[in-house]
């Protein structure tokens, strides 16, 4: 006997379907948006924002719930009557509840870490619950991404990420993302979208073959950095945030009260300059890529480099901040040139 194949959608047909999906798509998340409009940084869930429709188990439930009702009415089945009316009572309180576990969450951006190219942005989502109540199965979602599913208990606020593949250098927007819950029984699945125009920055990705950098500069006469010694002491001054410990004067300290910082003169400083018109490339993405190479791998040495752009300039130093402002000058280099 053979078997009877199920029908299926042929190649046209899946991607006419396909098609038409995504435009609904489109269609209802333009809608959303000037429906709703801008969302602030931190926005509270009312109920005209809440939406709420049955899962496929839900349709399920409903159908055979009907089916229920018809055979009780046929055969004039009391207890058919009282189960079937104890399950459509139970589906309408998993509606209200699943709709009500998302009403007044406080949802808030709670930063993104700048990354590279082709590595994976995490934008930070804190979600708050002010309420008396506990919160369950919360979860959020940007696309295909999903965040992890958590428990909310009253008064408690928990961070969510949302994890976004970064492609390219310059500014990664997260503009529309919704939180969704399943609780309780998975009948009814209840989200919220908002609009919030997030961004995190992307840095141009690290060259893999670059070429060795240029050789470094001697300056001298000039005090030299912590990290590589010192030589003739100049003097005392006042104690920066970011000075070594080893330098600051304790019996000075002891004396005084007051923390001062040691003072050298004689030695030689040497510092890196990034030239971009000197480094060789084939296009500007792999110039980009090498320079970012070389300030990572200069950065992790704690040497001094200074960085030249056309019409903008950093002058030798390091540090954290030196090397994030450096990475987000080539991040944005022609950003909107190249990127629109």
């Amino acid at each position: 006997m053979s078997s009877i194949p199920w029908p299926s959608l042929s190649v046209p047909g899946l991607r006419l379907y396909r098609g038409l999906t995504a435009t609904l798509g489109q269609r209802i998340q333009r809608w959303a948006r000037k429906r709703q409009g801008l969302d602030p940084a931190s926005t509270t869930l009312t109920p005209g924002r809440v939406y709420i429709l049955p899962t496929g188990v839900g349709v399920i439930y409903g159908l055979m719930a009907f089916a229920m009702l018809l055979g009780s009415m046929n055969y004039n089945n009391n207890l058919s009557f009282v189960l079937t009316f104890l399950l459509a009572g139970l589906g309408f309180v998993a509606m209200h509840q699943c709709q009500r576990n998302l009403v007044g969450l406080e949802i808030s951006f709670a930063g993104v870490e700048a990354v590279h190219a082709g590595q994976t942005a995490q934008f930070r989502i804190a979600v708050t619950n002010h309420s008396r109540n506990a919160r369950h199965g919360i979860m959020l979602y940007v696309g295909d991404n999903v965040s992890d599913v958590m428990d909310l208990a009253p008064g408690e606020s928990r961070v969510f990420t949302l994890a976004l593949h970064a492609v390219q250098r310059g500014w990664l927007p997260l503009e529309r993302f919704g939180v969704r819950t399943l609780f309780p029984f998975e009948l009814f699945r209840s989200w919220a979208w908002l609009h919030m125009d997030l961004r995190g920055l992307v840095y141009p990705p690290i060259a893999d073959n670059a070429p060795p950098p240029p050789p470094t500069e001697t300056a001298h006469g000039h005090r030299q950095h912590d990290a590589r010694g010192e030589e003739d002491f100049a003097g005392l001054r006042r104690f920066h945030e970011g000075d070594s410990p080893r330098n600051v004067a304790w019996k000075a300290y002891a004396r005084s009260g007051q923390l001062l910082t040691k003072q050298f003169s004689g030695a030689d400083t040497s510092s890196q300059w990034f030239d971009f018109d000197t480094v060789r490339g084939t296009d500007l993405e792999q110039k980009l890529a090498i320079l970012t190479r070389w300030i990572v791998d200069t950065d992790q040495s704690r040497a001094d480099y200074g960085l030249r752009l056309p019409g903008q300039q950093f002058a030798p130093a390091h540090g954290d901040a030196h090397r994030q402002s450096c990475l987000e000058a080539l991040a944005l280099f022609n950003a909107e040139d190249e990127h629109v």
